[in-house]
């Protein structure tokens, strides 16, 4: 084989659209992008755009309230917190804290505090100390033996700036 005899495969190459080129082409004169205004020119961005009709989002019926200083916590089962046990990430026999929940890479982030559900099983006597825990994890770690402390989470008090008149 020669560098002359090389060619594409069939059908991977597909030749561009000829634009500009006159009215009797189809794609003359605005280039099949319309009159004049945004959507002619790049870097058109109209998500959620209906046309003047009240879009769908605003439509919608809202619900509900989020609270804006509420807490986020990072959620372990005890089916994890055995399995981090048995791979010996963590000590049974030591406290296991939330700092050390996080340095065995058991949980991410602890965000504003850990909170331990009760999905699977939990074998192991341990002594926990977290910042929440569901009612049946509390029964089930007391059931195997183990020890729960909570973490009292300080709420920060709000600051409010005074209005000089």
């Amino acid at each position: 084989m020669k560098l002359n005899q090389l060619k594409p495969k069939p059908g991977s190459r597909k030749k561009s659209k000829n634009l500009g080129r006159g009215i009797g082409s189809g794609k003359g004169k605005t280039s099949g992008r319309g009159g004049k205004g945004q959507t002619a020119r790049s870097g058109v961005a109209l998500n959620g755009f209906e046309g003047g009709q009240t879009p769908l989002y605003r439509r919608l019926p809202k619900r509900g309230f989020k609270k804006p200083n509420r807490k986020l916590f990072a959620e372990i089962n005890l089916g994890q917190l055995q399995t981090a046990i048995d791979a010996g990430l963590l000590d049974a026999k030591k406290e296991i804290t939330e700092d050390a929940l996080v340095a065995a890479k058991v949980v991410r982030q602890k965000w504003d505090g850990i909170r331990v559900l009760a999905k699977g099983a939990l074998k192991a006597k341990v002594s926990l100390k977290v910042s929440g825990a569901s009612e049946s994890a509390k029964a089930a770690i007391e059931k195997a033996g183990g020890k729960l402390d909570l973490i009292v989470i300080e709420r920060k008090p709000v600051v409010r700036k005074k209005k000089i008149a």
